[in-house]
């Protein structure tokens, strides 16, 4: 060991770095994780994600163009501890306001400096994310293993966190109300639905289902995070209950709590996602985008099946799962049949909106039959600009349907995922027999295609 060295970093496994000290005075434990971006290392150090942490930052040179009054990610960083190769102390940017170790000081925010950040990456990498000590170069190694191994790491971080009360950022001429439950939210995720015409409202982890629909949004939002997805239970409970009342979207932490309550299951990744390069491949378009992500834990892909969730796109680096979709809400029979008020949003339409208006609309004499087309196929192809084909045999989307076939809505035997209707048990006339699109069938009703004569 150089003498000169003042601090040091030891791992769990008992690995020692030495350094020199910066920023605030005094020992940190920490969940030690790195990060591989070039730039935005004030990003870093103010992301609420990072809390209970200390970052490695691969770049070898931290801190040149100092703080900036504008680049904050939340107004209280609460990231414990930084890790650099070299520190720069005299920044060179005309928009710096302070120094990074004067923020570090601030905030309570312990650094290291002068270790081989490239070597301790890759012992995180092989290794794992691991729990770490930033002490005196001096203090014993024995006793600073004891102390963590009787120290835990803090969990549930998100209510540390997260706003105490609710607060507005508008924009001008909003177009859409946005609710973000802040689970840890950065400032340019706020910003960000702010120039897209949405006026945020942004609200604690633990606001309930009924005070999200007393604000009336038009979507629901939740925010990334610090620390495990299960530990937040009360959001995870929020998704349930408004799955299919409103659009709702998550990112980081948001993701993997959509994931949890839809069904699914997540877990740990080795050494996580942290960095402003990583692949991911659009799985319905095949293009590759290079994302900034930083996340400790991941949707396990195995569990998504019956969740209703589908994979959109995945991690080139490893695999894993990046994003997660539905078009719609597969909610169970018995949040569907609540009563209208109670109810999970959404039925089965398609499948029976011709009978229905059929049987109750044409028959009794309300509309005629060319006017029920018109409706239903002729208007919106012409407000949509899609081609009707005509009504020769030359068209190559049509659909079949026998006007005289009388038969019983039952669910079980909808084609669509969903199984919500009203209308069960209803006799209706107006069966489709043929489905066609693109020049090829789509699906037939094998059992009236080949009985009878049918009109």
């Amino acid at each position: 060991m150089n003498r000169n060295f003042d601090r040091k970093i030891i791992l769990e496994d008992g690995t020692e770095f030495y350094g020199y000290g910066f920023g605030a005075k005094g020992d940190a434990l920490v969940e030690l994780v790195f990060n591989t971006s070039m730039v935005g290392y004030q990003e870093i150090l103010s992301d609420p994600s990072y809390t209970a942490q200390a970052v490695v930052m691969t770049y070898p040179l931290i801190g040149n163009y100092g703080m900036c009054d504008d680049d904050y990610e939340t107004d209280r960083p609460t990231i414990s501890g930084l890790v650099v190769r070299e520190f720069n102390s005299e920044p060179s940017n005309f928009r710096a306001a302070r120094t990074l170790e004067d923020v570090m000081i601030q905030y309570s925010i312990v650094g290291i400096a002068g270790v081989d950040t490239r070597r301790l990456a890759r012992h995180i990498r092989d290794e794992g994310t691991c729990k770490a000590l930033i002490v005196d170069a001096q203090t014993p190694g024995i006793a600073c293993l004891a102390k963590m191994r009787s120290t835990s790491l803090p969990t549930n971080q998100v209510s540390v966190v997260s706003t105490k009360s609710p607060w507005v950022s508008g924009c001008e001429h909003p177009k859409h109300r946005v609710v973000a439950v802040d689970c840890g939210i950065k400032h340019n995720i706020i910003r960000s639905l702010n120039a897209r015409g949405c006026e945020v409202t942004i609200v604690p982890w633990t606001v309930t289902a009924e005070e999200v629909m007393a604000m009336h949004p038009d979507g629901l939002f939740i925010s990334n995070g610090p620390g495990n997805p299960e530990d937040a239970k009360p959001v995870i409970a929020l998704v349930r209950a408004l799955r299919g009342k409103l659009p709702i979207f998550g990112i980081c932490l948001g993701h993997q709590i959509i994931a949890l309550a839809y069904g699914a299951s997540t877990y740990k990744l080795k050494f996580g996602h942290r960095g402003g390069n990583h692949p991911v491949k659009n799985l319905q378009t095949g293009k590759v985008e290079i994302t900034s992500q930083n996340h400790s834990y991941a949707v396990n892909a195995d569990s998504l099946a019956g969740t209703g969730l589908t994979v959109t796109h995945v991690n080139l680096l490893d695999g894993t799962v990046d994003m997660v979709a539905t078009d719609h809400a597969p909610h169970s029979a018995e949040e569907k049949s609540r009563g209208l008020e109670k109810s999970a949003m959404g039925i089965v339409g398609l499948e029976t909106a011709f009978p229905l208006l059929y049987t109750y609309l044409v028959k009794p004499g309300v509309l005629s039959l060319d006017k029920l087309v018109a409706l239903l196929h002729t208007n919106p192809c012409r407000r949509f600009g899609i081609p009707t084909g005509g009504t020769d045999c030359t068209a190559r989307d049509f659909t079949v349907f026998d006007l005289h076939a009388a038969y019983t809505i039952d669910p079980e035997e909808f084609q669509s995922m969903g199984r919500a209707t009203p209308f069960a048990g209803w006799t209706v006339q107006g069966r489709c027999l043929l489905t066609v699109a693109g020049g090829k069938v789509a699906w037939r009703d094998e059992t009236l295609c080949t009985g009878g004569s049918h009109t």
